[in-house]
């Protein structure tokens, strides 16, 4: 016959001293309270495992901060698992784990992980755009909140006010972000699947625009604009340079002396400042390397070519140029990006190779698989196309447009 046990009361537990050996106090049910000879007092219960029937013990917590009545319920809780066949130690294990997720895996944990390495695909200007978009309009309301718990309505409703501003483009940027963290959280075993893989079909879409560029025969009154404009000089060696070199905003004004090799006449952009990760070799045409001679005295002896003006020991702002366009009478004619379009319009009138304008363009073929065998950036054909786009640009300096090819330009 079994032992009967008398349940434990509060004055019970006080007045049991602790011994030279561990005491056992059963209350029923396999609760236990066992007082050790430092008179620390834990509460115990012990069970079987609902598979190996293994008997387990599983520790409860300290009395007096688990009181005796919340020892009890404690113990009704874990029999309520058994009786459904959860283990109720394995169940609180995941429970912290799970816990211990949410707080590691919140939104904000999450995206610094996804953007490590986003990070090492874009330029660090780009990179620096990425994350304060999120910081700006994402981290504030939802950036400590588990990202399992992340839902469509919730960062839709997040978003609507930014729609309702007209900023459709901050819109479907930070959508794809968004998703893009999504993705790698389902990749990274954080969450099962991705809850915002829709989300842009909540928005209005964006108009695409394109930058706009000059016509070919419109060159010469860009250069009239710039030589006869009061712009800053080396705002003007700037546009000058973007025209030449038909790199983009970012990559003309943060170029620096160190990266150019005179001894072969390259300038060699490294790959962490190109838009594509690649490595980008331009063959320096006379113009180019003269422009550089006239520049030097003003920034040869500093880091960058075209040094910022309050500070020369940085580089001259992004947007300087189409500030400088603008006020040139340009806007909604060209932007700075729009040159790079201007040079292979006239190009690929004068007929020269499409693949040999796009590696002057740094641009990577579309086709993956292409993309991959093709590791050739056609550098001598381009020195030769680039000293004829020179060339050109010096003639129309001038304003003559002398243009034979496949196609044929106004001749002004």
């Amino acid at each position: 016959m079994a032992r009967r046990v008398t349940p434990l009361t509060d004055t019970k537990i006080k007045n049991t001293k602790a011994g030279t050996k561990e005491i056992t106090l059963s209350d029923g049910g396999g609760l236990q309270l066992r007082i050790s000879p430092t008179g620390t007092k834990t509460w115990i219960l012990k069970y079987h495992t609902p598979i190996t029937k293994k008997r387990t013990n599983l520790t409860l917590g300290k009395y007096p901060d688990l009181s005796l009545a919340n020892a009890r319920k404690a113990t009704n809780e874990a029999r309520e698992l058994l009786a459904q066949g959860i283990d109720p130690k394995e169940y609180r294990d995941s429970q912290i784990t799970q816990k211990a997720n949410e707080i590691n895996n919140t939104l904000l944990n999450v995206a610094k992980r996804w953007f490590e390495i986003k990070s090492d695909a874009v330029t660090k200007d780009h990179g620096e755009d990425i994350w304060r978009s999120l910081e700006n309009y994402i981290f504030p309301k939802i950036g400590n909140a588990s990202i399992s718990s992340i839902t469509a309505p919730q960062v839709i409703a997040l978003l609507k006010p930014v729609e309702a501003s007209g900023k459709l483009d901050t819109v479907k940027r930070l959508s794809q972000r968004l998703n893009e963290v999504m993705v790698f959280a389902v990749n990274t075993g954080v969450i099962h699947s991705n809850p915002l893989a829709g989300i842009k079909a909540a928005f209005k879409k964006a108009e695409k625009k394109n930058n706009p560029a000059l016509k070919p025969e419109e060159l010469p009154d860009l250069l009239r604009a710039v030589a006869l404009s009061n712009t800053r000089i080396v705002t003007k060696y700037l546009i000058t340079w973007q025209l030449h070199t038909m790199t983009r905003p970012s990559e003309a004004t943060k170029a620096s002396w160190d990266e150019f090799d005179f001894e072969n006449n390259l300038w060699i952009i490294p790959a962490e400042r190109m838009k594509k990760r690649r490595e980008h070799r331009i063959p320096l045409t006379k113009q180019m390397l003269a422009l550089l001679e006239e520049i030097k005295p003003i920034s040869g002896h500093r880091p960058f070519v075209f040094p910022a003006d309050r500070n020369p020991l940085k580089p001259i702002h992004e947007q300087t140029a189409n500030t400088a366009l603008t006020r040139m009478g340009f806007k909604d004619r060209t932007t700075a990006h729009g040159l790079r379009a201007l040079a292979s319009t006239t190009l690929n009138a004068q007929g020269y190779d499409a693949d040999v304008i796009e590696a002057a363009l740094a641009h990577v073929d579309k086709d993956q698989v292409r993309s991959a065998y093709n590791r050739t950036d056609y550098l001598k054909r381009r020195a030769t196309m680039m000293q004829w786009w020179s060339d050109h640009i010096e003639q129309a300096s001038y304003g003559n447009l002398t243009i034979t090819g496949t196609k044929h330009l106004k001749v002004m």
